[in-house]
């Protein structure tokens, strides 16, 4: 019993400690909207992206070592890789070929639609079950994208898709983003058989660029203080994410980490606004509001039922 007890604080200690670095995750990704989009001011959409890739992927195996193969699933590289691959190019390029920094901030609320589009796949394809809460959040999250997309006029679907028809590439790839990440969480929890393949499935984005560079890009990589601080800073937001927020999940309080992540939306803006010096309108925040109150109603419409079956942008998993 004494030894008991003796161990009991220093396990308390130890999830409080891991909770507190898989919470730092949830600001990681918040700031990664407004990096993104100061890494292609810089250096191109392509390019750009192709640079920050390859040093979050030598970050992320500095911190998790190599890539380990021991009986992969080749099926699940080659489905779950493909996923994953294309999720991250189409949030990355969705920012980049905005047509300026507002717009990079409003297509970035259309990719934060995958906790509903996750949670409609949990129960659609895994079976999961769900109380009556998830009708008003799958309409709240939508409704507050359509009021993001209207800005002053709120929901003026005229002027929405008019707006979407200046720029289809842009809208298009960020809701393929979230999409694709619906696809991927379902594929990872199936088939991944408890393996992080994450470090791996990096590479293949930056080289994925990289060969799309060479392709068709034309370089515009001009070294400069303001470009590197955004180059390392989006590498290491994405990293950042990834290695804190699987440090939580192991040894910290998942169900905190999980409500602090459908925050995100509401955060990104802020941290997007800042580092781009843009002024978003009040309509904006009540539409992005809007985002994060469907989320969460969608989380606890399912919570109390069975495991999160959904994985969050640019981590490993939330578990309910």
């Amino acid at each position: 019993m004494t030894l008991l007890q003796s161990q009991l604080p220093i396990s308390a200690k130890r999830e409080q400690r891991s909770t507190l670095i898989g919470l730092s995750a949830v600001l990681w990704w918040s700031v990664n909207v407004g990096l993104v989009r100061g890494v292609s001011n810089a250096y191109g959409p392509v390019e750009g992206m192709a640079l920050m890739y390859t040093i979050a992927a030598i970050l992320l195996i500095i911190a998790s070592g190599k890539p380990k193969f021991e009986k992969p699933s080749f099926v699940y590289l080659l489905c779950g890789g493909a996923l994953f691959v294309g999720t991250e190019l189409s949030f990355a390029l969705s920012i980049g070929y905005a047509s300026n920094n507002r717009q990079a901030i409003e297509v970035s609320m259309i990719n934060y639609l995958w906790p509903t589009f996750t949670m409609i796949a949990a129960i659609v394809l895994n079976g999961r079950k769900a109380n009556k809460l998830i009708f008003p959040g799958v309409m709240i999250s939508a409704l507050g994208v359509f009021w993001v997309l209207g800005e002053k006029n709120g929901i003026n679907i005229q002027e929405i898709c008019g707006d979407i028809a200046s720029n289809p590439l842009s809208y298009g790839l960020a809701l393929s983003s979230a999409v694709l990440w619906t696809l991927y969480s379902t594929v990872t929890l199936r088939m991944a058989r408890g393996k992080n393949y994450v470090p791996f499935f990096f590479i293949m984005v930056a080289l994925v660029l990289w060969g799309e560079f060479l392709l068709h890009g034309d370089s515009k990589l001009v070294l400069n203080t303001d470009g590197l601080i955004y180059l390392f800073g989006g590498a290491a937001a994405i990293s950042g994410g990834y290695i804190t927020w699987n440090t939580g999940l192991l040894h910290g309080n998942v169900t905190v980490m999980a409500g602090a992540s459908y925050f995100i939306p509401v955060l990104s803006a802020v941290f997007a606004a800042f580092f781009l010096h843009t002024t978003l309108t009040a309509a904006f925040w009540n539409g992005a509001a809007m985002v994060c109150t469907g989320s969460i109603l969608c989380w606890l419409a399912t919570r109390s039922k069975a495991p999160n079956t959904s994985l969050p942008p640019h981590g490993d998993c939330v578990p309910s």
